[in-house]
């Protein structure tokens, strides 16, 4: 089958590129996924687990992107609950190849049945960003109807699902990022824009939660906008400020069955807009690593010609 495949980890996006590799075996509880969409992580080529198994051993070179809407092509032994020729979507292990290829391996229980009204392309940029969002707002920091919290990042495929789910749970939403984000987030429905370049972060507390996509100095001095009793949450890093009489958490996405057909449902009776696509094919995917040629919202590779739509 053809795959992207990363090398080397010291030759980064210059290392990716398209090959034939083995087809992937079904372990028990697992299912072959025939790929009609997938998706990627920009980072994931920094990942420990891209380039390690779980033992610590060289796996190179691996297939990325873990991510994936298609249908079932074969059942592992034992596998139960799902049937081949379903439609699914979810994520895939982050120690195994992934999903920028013609079939995958993955843990039934990391999957969900899609809907025949979900376009493929739609279903794979949903998995990652949406469950990271959901686990953040209300696993982690427990967001509630009239508090107020600051989302860093908000033009981005985690900021702008978790913008819209934060609004549904009827929470006051500022959205952050760079100036050419503010129309696109207010019109998620976020009741303010910070202007990263030109405000201040401490200005526009005090705020019951911060979710932040954002390491580094933003993430630090955000500490300060928490009120006390409120809670920081980052994908980014471990927090290395914790809000005065707060929490701070720092935490890595779980596949989560239920909560991807939260936000199935959600796409499907129009409450949730997935983030923006760019959308290319498995031999243009190398090239979209390229962080010159990265935009905002999730990259879709499609693998089944048809389900394209430019």
């Amino acid at each position: 089958m053809r795959a992207v495949i990363a090398r080397d980890r010291a030759a980064g996006v210059h290392g990716l590129s398209t090959a034939d590799v083995p087809y992937p075996h079904a372990a028990e509880n697992d299912v072959i996924v025939r790929v009609h969409a997938a998706s990627f992580t920009p980072g994931e080529l920094d990942w420990p687990a891209t380039w390690l198994d779980r033992a610590g051993r060289d796996r190179a070179p691996t297939v990325p992107g873990h991510e994936v809407s298609g249908v079932i092509a074969e059942l592992g032994y034992g596998t139960t609950g799902l049937t081949v020729g379903q439609r699914v979507f979810g994520v895939t292990d982050w120690a195994r190849d992934g999903t920028l290829a013609e079939f995958v391996a993955a843990e039934a229980r990391n999957l969900a049945p899609l809907a025949a009204d979900v376009d493929h392309p739609v279903a794979a940029a949903l998995p990652i960003s949406g469950l990271t969002a959901w686990q953040a707002l209300f696993d982690h920091a427990h967001l509630t109807a009239g508090q107020t919290v600051l989302i860093h990042g908000a033009g981005g495929a985690v900021g702008w699902i978790a913008v819209q789910l934060a609004r549904e749970a009827g929470a006051r939403v500022i959205g952050s990022g760079r100036a050419h984000h503010r129309d696109a987030v207010l019109g998620l429905g976020a009741d303010a824009f910070l202007d990263l370049q030109r405000d201040s972060v401490e200005d526009c507390g005090p705020v019951d939660v911060v979710l932040t996509v954002i390491g580094g100095e933003i993430q630090d001095r955000s500490a300060a906008a928490v009120r006390p009793g409120g809670v920081m949450v980052s994908i980014a890093e471990p927090p290395g400020t914790v809000p005065d009489r707060g929490r701070a958490v720092f935490f890595v996405v779980e596949p989560d069955r239920a909560g991807l057909l939260r936000l199935q449902d959600r796409v499907r009776d129009g409450r949730l807009r997935p983030p923006p696509m760019t959308v290319c094919t498995l031999d243009e995917a190398p090239a979209a690593f390229d962080p010159a040629r990265r935009r905002a919202g999730k990259t879709v590779v499609v693998v089944d010609d048809h389900s394209i739509t430019r």
